[in-house]
């Protein structure tokens, strides 16, 4: 149907459940104030090391957060196994800085993968590249530590080679020991350039990493941050959305928006700007109407509770999949010729050939209307309770006769139904 890039993962499952959550969970949920907030606050290993001894989230439930995945729609799941602060969410051999060595001295990932595993959804790991803890990591202008007065003096006793051979050693743990990995997320690299001292793909040594993570799990969809080119399978706006297909090189490719509730992706205590569930099934909309899928972001607390609010639009969100997730799944961007009036968001099912119009805007007069399809229109119905929409013209009194062939008129009922986002499901011929 569309031309895309082909990739060495298989994203064959990818571009049909198109619906993910993301979890950015460590200590960073202790400050609740950014998961960079050792990196904004320039906060030494020292003055750091309070939330690794504090860190106990004894309500963590991976049972609760896979059924709440579940009920919202979700289909994958992709955790931070390490993120920039260098902590480790299982038991890894090559560090002590683990959480089995926290006061909840229990391993958090292989739960957390088995739960979600139960609850039929797919398995994601996110690894950072770096690692502002790590005692071989050379400090450089993104570090935690970049302004401190003795760097360079540090600086001598790092070897960044060390450093790569662990980080390597830690991706073949979690390839090893975890079963199938569905997703690896490496993030990020940023080479140095003019004024900027950086780390780019030989401190990672990314072609070997990428030559170790094809041997150990060849199937697994790796995503684009580790700055070698043609080797990723997926681009990853980041809180963003593309206002197109995403295509590089003018060709498509599978790409994945990876977007926050907030303006955070750890748990932030005293962050307000929070989406409502109008706005995130909006952008879910939006985002499979363009061909790509949504990876939405929850920050767990110090707890190991979801917040409140996440939880809340988690359920709105599920509520509203329960009845048109039809128009999500398996779907993706119209392949041919149609327009609809304003307000409205389309996607497409090849494979029965259904078109589905989003009423975004709930029209106020009673109608909407489709060009460039209307001699393959065989039924239409409201999706949420399968309540048949009538086609005909222009209400009685309108001016503007349609032009027979060109246009379809469809009446709907002047008040909304109850749904966050009502959709109307087409059979085409």
């Amino acid at each position: 149907m569309f031309d895309i890039r082909k990739s060495e993962g298989d994203t064959s499952w990818f571009v049909k459940d198109r619906f993910g959550m993301f979890i950015h969970w460590g200590l960073y949920a202790l400050p609740a104030r950014h998961e960079w907030v050792k990196h904004l606050e320039q906060i030494s290993d020292e003055d750091y090391k309070k939330y690794f001894d504090h860190f106990d989230p004894d309500l963590y439930d991976p049972e609760l957060w896979a059924s709440l995945a579940e009920e919202a729609g979700m289909k994958y799941f992709v955790i931070t196994t390490k993120h920039h602060e260098g902590f480790c969410l299982w038991d890894s051999q090559l560090t002590d800085y683990k959480c089995t060595n926290t006061p909840y001295k229990k391993e958090i990932l292989r739960p957390m993968v088995d739960a979600f595993r139960h609850h039929g959804l797919k398995t994601g790991f996110y690894h950072s590249l770096i690692d502002w803890n790590h005692p071989n990591f050379v400090i450089d202008d993104m570090h935690s530590a970049r302004n401190c007065p003795n760097r360079e003096e540090l600086n001598k006793t790092r070897e960044q080679k060390k450093y790569a051979q662990y980080l390597t050693g830690q991706i073949e743990e979690l390839l090893t020991n975890y079963g199938k990995i569905d997703i690896l997320w490496c993030d990020f690299s940023y080479p140095s350039k003019e004024g900027f001292v950086g780390k780019g793909k030989n401190d990672w040594e990314s072609e070997n990493l990428y030559k170790i993570i094809r041997k150990l799990q060849p199937h697994v969809i790796l995503n684009d941050r580790l700055d070698v080119e043609n080797i990723w399978d997926i681009k990853t706006p980041e809180q963003f959305q593309p206002s197109s297909w995403v295509e590089i090189n003018g060709q498509k490719v599978v790409w994945e928006a990876c977007q926050t509730f907030s303006g955070s992706w750890g748990y932030h205590r005293d962050e307000t700007s929070w989406k409502s569930s109008t706005q995130l099934l909006t952008m879910l909309i939006d985002t499979v109407s363009k061909g790509g899928n949504l990876l939405l972001n929850v920050g767990p607390t110090g707890r190991g509770e979801f917040d409140y609010r996440a939880v809340e639009r988690l359920k709105g969100m599920g509520k509203w999949m329960r009845r048109n997730s039809r128009s999500i799944y398996n779907c993706t961007q119209v392949p041919f010729d149609v327009k609809v009036s304003d307000g409205a968001l389309i996607t497409y099912n090849p494979d029965n050939n259904k078109l589905y119009i989003h009423l975004i805007n709930y029209p106020v007069l009673g109608y909407f209307s489709i060009k460039g399809i209307s001699d393959r229109i065989e039924y239409a119905q409201f999706l949420h309770d399968a309540s048949e929409i009538r086609r005909g013209g222009l209400p009685g009194g309108m001016s503007g006769e349609l032009v027979s062939g060109t246009e379809t008129v469809f009446h709907i009922p002047i008040l909304k139904p109850n749904e966050e986002i009502p959709v109307v499901e087409i059979f085409l011929k």
